[in-house]
């Protein structure tokens, strides 16, 4: 007798990551998208959704006196799955989970590999008004229809992507850059150089900057003087901008 496969569970918005002395009113909501895989429909990777915890605290922990909640989401499977771009409709459910539990609050989508590609695609919600993809997968077959950029216009979308990534191709997310730069001003992408796909190595820098996106566009707080440069230049300068050793203390400042 066969085995039957188990169903796939649905989607969760993850429990809220609380900070001690967070405010108990929430102003506006991070949803940290996990990495997946081009093609599975296998459950998804307990691994991949624990690597955006310390994020998820770093985040919350910044924010907490300006309301900010944030999430890891729980995907249906760990694939994207070719048209079907399941984990992209998972995170378009999520924002919908976010209006449903906190009301109209601002939504910044920040994924990583997989999740980041996951971010982009549902960036066009309407409680959505930033993304943060880091080292987002892109497939490179040249028959695939090219990722959609219009739907972002109106949000700040920043890019972050290692020069040595082996499994997702920073060239491409440099030439979805220069697309989406074209259609919405507010993009830019900064790249790590010579970091790999997890951005281990300027790991401090990467959090610091993800910080300073976050807060800036979820509640207006000031950008720090690369975050301002770089979505205020026109491309490709805005594309290209290097993430070094000091970019660190330079958010600080």
């Amino acid at each position: 007798m066969g085995q039957r496969a188990l169903p796939l569970p649905a989607p969760r918005l993850g429990r809220a990551v609380k900070t001690a002395g967070a405010q108990p009113a929430v102003s506006g909501v991070v949803l940290l998208l996990p990495d997946g895989e081009a093609d599975s429909h296998r459950r998804p990777s307990s691994l991949s959704y624990a690597l955006q915890l310390p994020l998820a605290r770093t985040l919350a922990r910044a924010g907490q006196d300006d309301g900010l909640a944030a999430h890891v989401v729980h995907y249906r499977c760990r694939g994207w799955n070719a048209t079907d771009a399941q984990l992209a409709a998972d995170a378009e459910w999520a924002v919908e989970e976010v209006v449903r539990r906190y009301g109209d609050v601002p939504v910044c989508l920040a994924g990583h590999g997989m999740g980041g590609r996951a971010a982009l695609r549902a960036g066009g919600h309407p409680a959505v008004n930033s993304v943060l993809a880091m080292a987002p997968w892109l497939p490179e077959d040249p028959s695939v229809e090219q990722e959609p950029v219009k739907h972002l216009l109106g949000r700040q979308v920043l890019l972050v992507h290692g020069t040595n990534d082996a499994r997702s191709d920073p060239e491409l997310s440099f030439r979805l850059a220069q697309r989406a730069k074209k259609a919405n001003r507010n993009t830019c992408r900064f790249e790590v150089h010579s970091d790999g796909h997890a951005l281990r190595q300027h790991r401090a820098e990467v959090v610091a900057l993800a910080v300073d996106f976050v807060r800036g566009s979820l509640f207006g707080r000031t950008y720090a003087r690369p975050v301002a440069d770089a979505l205020a230049a026109p491309p490709p300068l805005g594309l290209r901008m290097p993430l070094a050793a000091g970019f660190g203390r330079s958010l600080r400042d």
